[in-house]
């Protein structure tokens, strides 16, 4: 395995980690765990809209990045080289 695939994993890897983090950032619609927790971090202010629009951005660059992990991946490891 190159220095190329290690550093397409590590980002693979990272990516993952964050967009789980950022998609349980999001506040829900109603009740629920993250209504639970975002109704103790996010207050009725006008500021929220644009956190919210930020963590939005954020989410969509994330997984836009997980998204080109996985593609790379499918052409620097195709079925049946991966053992070897």
């Amino acid at each position: 395995m190159g220095p190329f695939q290690i550093v397409i994993f590590a980002v693979w890897a990272l990516s993952t980690l964050a967009l789980i983090a950022l998609v349980l950032m999001h506040s829900g619609k109603g009740t629920g765990v993250s209504d639970m927790i975002a109704s103790s971090l996010y207050n009725a202010s006008a500021a929220t809209g644009v956190m919210e629009k930020n963590l939005d951005r954020l989410t969509i660059i994330v997984s836009v990045v997980f998204a080109v992990c996985v593609v790379l991946c499918m052409f620097f490891f195709p079925q049946g080289i991966v053992g070897i």
